[in-house]
């Protein structure tokens, strides 16, 4: 061991075998010369650094006297001691070690100074050795180290001419011996090739004559001696006997072996069966641990685990317990448990951090493997109950706790963020497209009544703005909806209050010999700090969606440039974030370098709403915002009903609160200016269409009613949020609105009847003009074009005939028809939803809403009649002041009694039954209105034209008498009273006008002159049939009588103008 401990020394050029530092010389070798530090490296190149540690028990001779190797070869062939080269003494070492150099305690630095040494370094050995030497002394030394190379090189050479010969022998006889036994005797020279010639080289490539090229004599085909040949393919010449004798000994061990090793095989079974039946369980186990994991029966391996925990503890007692001379039994047991628990730790690790991934990254986890029913949660607890059994420094309740807050942290914010950009992504192409025409918005109306408002979502408005709406609720749905993120935020405040009461760790196991059974108790800081995190998400969801509604579009949409980040599988929360952000949608697969341009300024109302589409009409507004407003009070109502949230944090539940209170007043806000825009253009839905109820009117009153009643009933679910009220707790959450948002309500609705009804009328009063087919109406900028065809089919359907849509009487009559059923029945049906709904009175409202429809009828009624008026007016006055329309005076004995009416009162009728003719067939329910009227207005002619005449006599007043009463009788279906007090002041005002004598005698022609109208009557039945009363099936006839009330709407209509003598339409 001496020998082989300073081998090892000297080789590694080191004082001692425990070193405790680096040697400094072994950094610093500017001493040695270049020639010794090339060597250095060429052998230690050659030479393994290990090779003391091999070969150390072999040495060899040196060549130089004394010396000793010591494995490497090369650095440590040097003598232990030497004389000086110079010949001043005879021992370097012991001369250094008395001028105070320690070189028997460092083997490096003694070799530096010895002359055989490869690392001997001559600057050192003079600058130490030499150190006081004089010129003289150094050049005779020099003499000295001559003479004795000059000698060492004599002997050297002498050594070599003496014995040259032998080494040229015994090379000779080597080679000889070898070839003999590589080629068996044979010449391996090839023979000599011919010399080179120019012919031959010419005629080389052509020539087909000549030997064949001679073999290699390592060629199997033409050496048969290579079996005994020294090469490698014959294995230097042992192929031969090798072959048989590996057949002999296979052949002898198939013979002999079972006979000569059955008994020892025998012995060795039995006592490896015996030593497993003894060890069964040690040897088992750890292939049953094995096999539960990969089956993933966690039961079985919980089972296992314990028994090999309780076998390692055993093996550990029992080495404590071993004395000095332990038997076989006892060693054999404490090894094989040490195996078992090796092998067993190394799998229970590797399983601890699998499940350590699993648990902090639960939306990472494969879904295959849930078993069949399994829940997600289960499965969490069943991690954690895997852990504990286990036993782990780390409480796994709370990294879970921890890892699944981070989740839902991170998932709010990219959750939020991505669908902001993204929804913000299709309000600025909506933006930047072109502005949807009138009549775009009126076909989305027309929708209304033909489906339910579930089935016509869809038709509310354009397919852009329903998906940007519906884009809108998905968001909402996914952030604050009990299926969606806040959902998830629920289920966790759950399973938080669960650990903190311990009602959960009932369940779970304390470990082995209870060393789990700390995690199941969580600290108090800790409680405390999942309480404010939880605070903090319900936080973060309500700033998100606060300030989706109340704050402006945003402006930065770089998110969607730049790529989603990689998820790492142990990263919490990975595959759920990526999850949720789903395969880009190819809509959001933009161009960096050219992004869509922020949304144009034009002033709209909608341009400072972000949950807005652009060009929405209200349909859609009220159908989502509705969808969208109870997600949110729903939500606001869950994030008050946590625990943390609702019970401590009152100012958390004021901000809850007022995330209600803002996003309902910001969705007010918006969906009354569409409301009111829309207001303005549902005079485009007018078809002229005939209603399929009621012929006498369109299905514009149906429309508005249907349009109105569908924003009161949306504006009810958006004020009082009452879809959301299901919610335990949400009474206090979601409050009433409050008084400004109900008058905003108010008021936009009177003003959308007050602008609906001006469309109407400006529909009615337009002036038309033909183009290719259909009729078009062009004022203020748009145009109107309905196809006629298909008001014909429509009219002629309901049997009610064509509706000529370019005739401005007939518009004028069907919108008087319209603002009828309107007056009678739309508005006060709409008036009484609104009451319900809001719970409040419309009454000035009411007033002033059935003001304004007097007004707007009157105004219609007037602008139809003045034509008729004037026509009556031109007719009967001129009938009257002509010249021949008194008959001439005659005696008291001869008379010129009257036998017909003049010619004016025929026309005059005549014009009336044209009227008749357009109004019955128009909108008959106007008719007696219409026509009563007009009874009227001409009966008030009449007085005007007679007051012209200052005198009557007796002819003049038959005449007169006759001309009035023949219209009378003629109208008497259209007479009321003003009709008839009209009347009577024409034959006051007759009566004024003539003496006493003409008034007896016109007593005794009345019975004559009764007879003449009765004749008249008869002969002009056919001409004014359409005047007769019309009959009902029971015989009764209908209509006002003579005396008999007004015609329907007749007391409600004001005159705008016209005569001075007044009328109930006229004051």
């Amino acid at each position: 061991m001496a020998d082989l401990e300073r081998t090892v020394l000297e080789f590694y050029q080191i004082s001692t075998l425990n070193p405790s530092q680096w040697p400094a010389d072994k950094d610093n070798d500017s001493d040695a010369s270049d020639d010794e530090a090339a060597t250095k490296k060429k052998a230690n190149r050659r030479k393994s650094r290990y090779q003391a540690l091999e070969r150390a028990v072999s040495t060899r001779s040196s060549i130089v006297p004394g010396s000793e190797n010591s494995g490497s070869g090369v650095g440590n062939l040097v003598q232990k001691d030497e004389q000086d080269p110079l010949g001043t003494t005879d021992s370097v070492v012991r001369t250094l070690k008395h001028l105070g150099v320690p070189l028997q305690d460092d083997l490096r630095l003694r070799n530096r100074f010895l002359l055989s040494s490869t690392t001997f370094s001559p600057a050192l050995f003079l600058s130490q050795m030499h150190s006081t030497a004089d010129t003289q002394s150094l050049i005779t030394g020099l003499e000295v180290l001559s003479k004795s190379i000059d000698q060492k090189s004599a002997s050297l050479k002498v050594l070599v001419e003496s014995n040259f010969e032998r080494f040229v022998r015994a090379k000779a006889t080597i080679d000889n011996v070898y070839k003999e036994m590589k080629y068996r005797g044979a010449d391996p020279t090839p023979p000599r090739a011919r010399a080179h010639s120019r012919h031959a080289s010419r005629n080389s490539f052509r020539s087909t004559s000549g030997p064949p090229p001679l073999n290699s004599p390592h060629s199997p085909a033409t050496d048969p001696r290579k079996k005994n040949a020294l090469i490698k393919e014959s294995e230097y010449g042992v192929i031969g006997v090798k072959a048989p004798l590996l057949d002999v000994s296979a052949k002898a061990e198939d013979v002999w072996g079972p006979a000569l090793g059955g008994r020892e095989k025998e012995e060795h079974l039995k006592t490896v069966a015996s030593s497993l039946d003894q060890y069964k369980e040690y040897v088992e186990t750890s292939a049953a641990i094995a096999d539960s994991i990969k089956r993933k029966d966690h039961e079985t391996l919980v089972e296992e685990y314990t028994k090999a925990r309780k076998f390692a503890d055993e093996a550990k007692q029992l080495a404590g317990e071993l004395d000095s001379q332990p038997t076989d039994d006892q060693l054999y047991r404490i090894i094989l448990g040490a195996r078992m628990w090796h092998d067993v730790d190394e799998q229970i690790q590797v399983l601890k951090r699998d499940i350590w991934r699993r648990l902090i990254s639960p939306y990472n986890m494969n879904k295959a493997d849930n078993a069949p029913g399994q829940q997600e949660d289960d499965q969490h607890m069943e991690l954690i109950t895997l852990l504990l059994e286990l036993g782990v420094e780390d409480n796994p309740i709370w990294v879970w706790l921890l890892s699944r807050y981070d989740y839902l942290k991170s998932k709010i914010q990219s959750t939020a963020d991505r669908s902001k950009v993204e929804i913000e992504i299709l309000r600025r192409r909506l933006a930047n497209a072109e502005k949807p025409t009138p009549q775009t918005i009126a076909s989305h109306m027309r929708t209304l009544g033909r489906q339910s408002i579930e089935a016509m979502s869809k038709s509310f408005d354009s397919s852009d703005v329903i998906e940007l709406w519906e884009t809108n609720v998905s968001f909402l749905s996914n952030l604050i909806s009990s299926q969606g993120i806040l959902g998830e935020v629920l289920e966790f405040w759950q399973t938080v209050q669960g650990f903190i009461e311990g009602t959960t760790q009932r369940s779970l196991p304390v470990g082995y010999n209870g060393e789990s059974k700390d995690h199941h108790r969580l600290s108090q800081q800790g409680t405390i700090d999942l309480e404010k995190g939880t605070i903090e998400l319900v936080s973060m969801i309500r700033d998100n969606v606060l300030m989706f509604f109340a704050g402006p579009p945003p402006e930065d949409i770089s998110l969607l440039f730049s790529p989603m980040p990689p998820q790492s599988p142990g990263t919490p929360g990975a595959a759920s974030i990526s999850g949720s952000l789903t395969p880009r949608d190819p809509r959001f697969n933009l161009d960096p370098n050219n992004p869509p341009p922020p949304s144009p300024k034009r002033g709209e109302a909608w341009e400072k709403f972000a949950f807005w589409p652009p060009w929405s009409n209200s349909l859609s507004g009220v159908h989502f915002l509705s969808k969208m407003l109870a997600l949110v009070g729903g939500g606001a109502s869950d994030m008050a009903s946590i625990a943390p949230v609702g019970k401590g944090d009152a100012a958390e539940v004021e901000r809850v609160k007022t995330l209600v209170g803002v996003a309902r007043e910001r969705c007010v806000t918006a969906l009354c200016a569409a409301w009111n825009r829309d207001a303005e253009n549902i005079k485009y839905v007018e078809d002229w269409n005939r209603s399929p109820d009621s012929r006498d009117v369109t299905k514009m009153p149906n429309s508005f009613a249907m349009f109105e009643g569908a924003l009161l009933s949306g504006m009810q679910k958006i004020l009082y949020i009452s879809e959301a009220m299901s919610k335990p707790g949400a009474g206090d959450i979601v409050l009433p609105p409050p008084t400004k948002l109900l008058q905003m309500v108010r008021s936009q609705y009177v003003t959308t009847l007050y602008k609906a009804l001006s469309g109407m009328v400006e529909n009615a009063e337009r002036f038309p003009k033909k183009a290719d087919d259909e009729w078009t109406v062009e004022v203020d900028g748009y145009v109107v074009v309905n196809n006629p065809a298909n008001a014909q089919l429509s009219a002629s359907t309901l049997g009610g005939g064509t509706i000529d849509a370019g005739d401005r009487n007939v518009r004028m009559l069907l919108t008087l028809s319209n603002l009828q059923a309107l007056r009678s029945t739309v508005v006060p049906s709409l008036n009484t939803q609104f009451e319900n709904a809001f719970s409040v009175k419309l009454t000035d409202e009411t007033k002033t809403i059935r003001d304004v429809l007097s007004q707007i009828d009157a105004r219609l009624f007037q602008s139809y009649t003045r034509p008729s008026i004037d026509s009556l007016r031109r007719i009967i006055r001129a009938g009257v002041a002509s010249p021949d329309w008194s008959p001439p005076s005659g005696d008291t004995t001869t008379p010129t009694k009257p036998r017909e009416v003049r010619p004016y009162v025929y026309e005059a009728l005549l014009g009336l039954v044209l009227v008749h003719s357009q109004v019955s067939t128009t909108a008959a329910s106007l008719t007696t209105e219409v026509l009563s009227y007009l009874l009227e207005q001409a009966s008030r002619e009449l007085l005007d034209a007679f007051k012209t005449r200052a005198r009557y006599h007796l002819e003049a007043l038959m005449q007169a008498t006759l001309d009035v009463e023949f219209v009378a009788q003629t109208l008497s279906h259209y007479t009321t009273d003003r009709a008839s007090e009209l009347q009577s002041a024409i034959y006051q005002e007759l009566d004024g006008r003539t003496d006493n004598d003409a008034r007896a005698r016109l007593q005794a022609e009345l019975p004559e002159m009764r007879a003449v109208l009765k004749r008249l009557r008869e002969a002009s039945k056919s001409e004014f049939a359409c005047f007769r009363k019309p009959k009902r099936a029971g015989g009764t006839t209908t209509g006002p009588t003579a005396g008999g009330p007004p015609g329907p709407g007749a007391l409600e209509r004001r005159d705008t103008g016209g005569s001075s003598v007044g009328s109930d339409r006229e004051r």
